[in-house]
């Protein structure tokens, strides 16, 4: 098992960094990008996510969310970021189309409910 060096990642309070003898922490992760370098390593590895939940405790970081994209190029995993946020956009619109075709339907049939309830009086 690899062993992470330092960790530079960001929560409510801001942008944060942990180094491998860091104290306890527990912290909930915002939308965005993270960032990771392993032991004898130079380079970054990069780790987009939607939000999670890390803590780390006696050297161990522990990261948990519910999907994530891991990639060693900055503009590649911002690429994916990116798309990813489109994606959820385009979803959340129709939702949101759905939701009001949803609402003038029931609008409709209450409204014809009223009128047979009237109409038969």
């Amino acid at each position: 098992m690899a062993k992470v060096e330092s960790f530079v990642g960001q929560d409510d309070s801001g942008s944060f960094g942990i180094l491998a003898g860091h104290a306890r922490l527990i912290t909930v992760l915002s939308y965005g990008l993270s960032r990771f370098r392993l032991a004898g390593d130079a380079d970054w590895t990069y780790l987009a996510l939607p939000g999670g939940v890390l803590h780390f405790s006696q050297g161990i970081l522990t990261i948990v969310t519910r999907r994530y994209f891991l990639d060693k190029r900055y503009s590649e995993i911002s690429r994916m970021l990116l798309e990813q946020l489109v994606s959820e956009e385009k979803e959340l619109a129709a939702m949101k189309e759905n939701i009001g075709r949803l609402e003038q339907e029931m609008m409709r049939k209450l409204w014809q409910m009223e009128r047979a309830t009237n109409g038969s009086r």
